[in-house]
């Protein structure tokens, strides 16, 4: 069995592992030495590469935080506390549960990355305080690993980074291949979509097949006082004009159709078009639609910013590691280091392991094919290999290792209120599945058919 062969790698990992913060800080020393050997950097250069870097994501940090508001808020109203209740209510044992879990963040996560996050957590807690209230046993950590695993289809999806920007025009991709790669020849490839109808099954096995095998293993979720969370209700009658008008739900609901009008101008306009922004505001719009009033709205905001203390403290760590490889040409030597060991065939397969050891450092779908993604279009026009090969081989490796690095994992994590060693165990196991299924991905057009 995967998860008895893997119980020593997992020991080690749970002993060594440092938290998410301190994991942040002991990579962007390792990032500084290696840019020191491995480049022509100075110590000075390499400090102020890190220091600049440092504000680098700030309009993503942005979005993510507020993604982690919204997602937070929206599911604490009233009405979507009802709808996850009844969503929670369906799996009537925990092998149920863990599969539901992994399967819904998987589809979810296809279809849109950032919504995947959000809906994964709040649906892994969901199933466990239902599991917990209907006296059915399930290990939370491993429920909220299963969320995590379920973000893995991502980059198999038309929302991943290296696809949207490789179909866009005017992209520097086109600028290397004269045209746009559309999605048909990427996301809807037929190797794609075989990998992606055997990637989604072998994660959900993978996550049943590591569930605790007895009832002392189990952590199940903390008991909490839901009502504490839940949007407040406006009681007793308010006291000045001020207070009536802060009672009424006028100003949020208009709002909330003015944002609503921009939404949907916005689909009119571009299509069905999904990005960071217009899933944030769409979140936003629902929650203005579903509250009673802004003092309703205020409470379910409160609760909801103790959720993104984490990644106002962190990202910008990552920003700066991120600084460092781009500016002291660190990212080049590592990318260079493995096309120099590739041909026609393998350069796909060498792509993708390059890609996974990079977004460890840069774990950024977007800032990782930005820098990666020249490098192997040249190397796939000199070789004469298809470029879209390419695209989707650096996507995958962007997502591949994502199950060790916690970037991507802190927005769950602070919404859950576990710590990265909790699941680490689990996700080491989606790390292993998902590295085959994407070999084999990858392996289908050159060397099987």
């Amino acid at each position: 069995m995967l998860t008895t062969a893997m119980k020593p790698v997992t020991r080690l990992v749970e002993r060594w592992m440092p938290s998410a913060m301190v994991f942040a800080v002991l990579l962007t020393l390792i990032v500084m030495l290696m840019a020191l050997t491995m480049t022509d950097s100075s110590p000075v250069a390499v400090v102020n590469a890190w220091g600049e870097g440092l504000t680098g994501l700030l309009a993503f940090i942005t979005q993510m935080c507020l993604a982690l508001l919204f997602g937070h808020a929206l599911a604490h109203t009233r009405q979507v506390q009802g709808v996850l209740s009844k969503v929670s209510s369906i799996p009537k044992n925990a092998v149920q549960a863990y599969a539901w879990v992994t399967l819904l963040t998987c589809l979810v996560s296809w279809a849109q990355w950032s919504l995947g996050l959000i809906v994964g957590a709040i649906l892994a807690k969901g199933i466990a305080t239902s599991c917990r209230e209907r006296g059915i046993k399930v290990h939370f950590p491993l429920l909220v690993a299963a969320a995590y695993t379920g973000f893995i289809p991502y980059h198999m999806g038309y929302s991943g980074a290296a696809p949207l920007t490789s179909a866009t025009p005017g992209s520097f991709i086109e600028e290397f291949l004269g045209a746009p790669v559309p999605v048909t020849e990427t996301v809807f490839s037929w190797w794609n979509m075989t990998g992606l109808l055997i990637m989604i099954p072998a994660l959900v096995i993978g996550m049943v097949m590591s569930r605790p095998k007895t009832d002392e293993e189990i952590l199940e979720i903390p008991l909490s006082n839901p009502d504490s969370q839940t949007e407040a209700r406006q009681a007793g009658k308010p006291g000045s004009p001020a207070d009536w008008i802060e009672s009424k739900r006028y100003v949020t609901t208009g709002l909330g159709l003015l944002l609503s009008v921009f939404i949907v101008g916005h689909f009119m306009r571009l299509g069905f078009v999904l990005t960071f922004d217009i899933v944030n505001w769409s979140m936003l719009a629902i929650i203005l639609l579903l509250v009673d009033s802004p003092v309703a709205l205020a409470g379910l905001i409160k609760n909801a910013s103790t959720v993104t203390g984490e990644v106002l403290l962190q990202y910008p760590l990552y920003a700066g590691i991120l600084g460092i490889v781009t500016t002291t040409g660190l990212i080049t030597v590592l990318s260079d280091a493995f096309i120099s060991m590739s041909n026609a065939n393998s350069l796909p397969i060498v792509a993708f392991l390059a890609a996974g050891l990079v977004n460890i450092f840069v774990p950024s779908g977007g800032g990782q094919f930005a820098i990666q993604g020249p490098i192997f279009i040249e190397a796939a026009n000199a070789l004469g290999t298809d470029p879209a090969l390419i695209i989707m081989a650096i996507g995958y490796g962007d997502t591949w290792t994502n199950m060790i690095q916690p970037f991507f994992a802190l927005p769950i994590l602070a919404i859950a209120g576990l710590g990265v060693r909790s699941i680490l165990k689990y996700t080491f196991v989606s790390l292993v599945i998902s590295g085959a299924v994407f070999l084999f991905i990858l392996l289908l057009p050159t060397y099987i058919f």
